[in-house]
């Protein structure tokens, strides 16, 4: 049973973990690392590395999901990010990663993202990235989904990810017709992902709507501030695992279905990764991570995808930073320093190794053990 705790009279808080509160029990086999696979599929998508990109622009342009998505990951662009606003927003992506501390960048990231998203450039990114031949998945929020989803669905992706920063299947609303999620999805000929959610509950209902993924977690790492801003806080190895029981019950409830669950938050090191998959995750979004690549679109900057509310962002803007590496070397090594930031899924398949599991469904299984109070 799950520890509940008494907070005051007739009020229990259920307790939570999170990645850092837990940590990998070996079993009695190890096993060779060269017969370790991190590959996993998505619907009929195949990818070398459980990996998807938060869709930043800070991190996601045409040419990084290009090259994300040729180094076995799969990267996400965003339909109402600035490569859909501007012709060639490089420039405001230098000028990004050129504040210094004293700027306001929030009241800057609100000013570039008030420019309209023109449809025809939606068009123009799906077909630089199909011709890049990668799987093309693109990124709408829930409000904007019935708006924009017919000129992306028109430019011919491969994925849709319905993202934002919590998500559910059921949406209540006096003033405006909601998205009836199981609807829009069954019209579709494509898989798609949506989240993120923090609950069993959620989860399961996000599964009902025929999703072939659940993105699991609210982006949260030092720079979300989702916490100050709306005091939601999830605690990550809880989330998976209690998404990844909703999946087992609705596995038993279709007779087999079985949905991806991808983990959004607090994963910032290879450890990270393989603690999440021990949860149940069968792949990670990587966002602060992937700025540290050379050549990340905005040099080193970070923010999410919320950072640029017009009326309640939430999100900081981190400082840009010297790259760790090339995006190669991030994702597969070779790693020149012990801190997990470098070689991340190197780091996975050693760990996978280290406790004898084949690849990342029996990694799941896992043992996990509670080392902090």
């Amino acid at each position: 049973m799950r520890d509940v705790v008494e907070i005051g009279l007739g009020k229990t808080a259920q307790r939570g973990y999170h990645l850092d509160d837990i940590a990998i029990v070996p079993s009695r086999r190890t096993r060779d690392v060269d017969d370790v696979s991190t590959e996993w599929k998505l619907d009929a998508y195949p990818f070398k590395i459980p990996c998807v990109a938060h869709p930043s622009d800070a991190t996601q342009s045409p040419e990084s999901v290009i090259a994300l998505g040729r180094l076995g990951g799969l990267g996400v662009l965003n339909a109402e990010g600035l490569w859909t606003r501007y012709e060639d927003p490089s420039k405001i992506l230098e000028e990004l990663a050129s504040l210094d501390e004293e700027a306001d960048a929030t009241k800057r990231l609100q000013e570039v993202y008030a420019e309209p998203i023109r449809p025809e450039l939606i068009a123009e990114r799906v077909r630089q990235i199909r011709e890049g031949g990668v799987t093309v998945a693109v990124r709408v929020s829930p409000q904007h989904t019935l708006a924009l989803a017919p000129v992306i669905l028109d430019a011919g992706v491969d994925l849709l990810v319905i993202q934002g920063t919590l998500v559910s299947a059921e949406h209540v609303s006096t003033t405006d017709e909601p998205l009836n999620l199981k609807e829009f999805i069954a019209d579709l000929d494509l898989p798609v992902i949506v989240g993120g959610c923090t609950d069993y509950k959620t989860a399961l209902h996000l599964m009902r709507t025929g999703a072939a993924g659940v993105i699991v977690g609210v982006g949260a790492d030092e720079w979300s501030t989702t916490d100050t801003v709306l005091g939601i806080r999830v605690p990550m190895a809880t989330a998976i695992a209690d998404a990844a029981a909703a999946r087992r019950d609705y596995l038993d409830e279709t007779g087999g279905r079985y949905v991806h669950l991808i983990a959004d938050g607090g994963i910032a090191t290879s450890g990270d990764i393989a603690k999440a998959i021990g949860c149940g995750a069968d792949a990670v979004m990587l966002g602060e991570p992937l700025s540290l690549a050379e050549g990340a679109p905005a040099g080193g900057a970070w923010w999410h995808s919320a950072a640029s509310h017009p009326a309640l962002p939430r999100g900081g803007f981190c400082i840009a930073g010297e790259p760790d590496g090339s995006l190669e070397q991030l994702l597969y090594g070779p790693a020149d320093r012990a801190d997990g930031q470098l070689n991340l899924f190197g780091g996975l398949r050693r760990a996978m190794a280290k406790c004898g599991y084949r690849d990342v469904k029996e990694f799941q299984k896992v043992a996990l053990v509670l080392d902090r109070a």
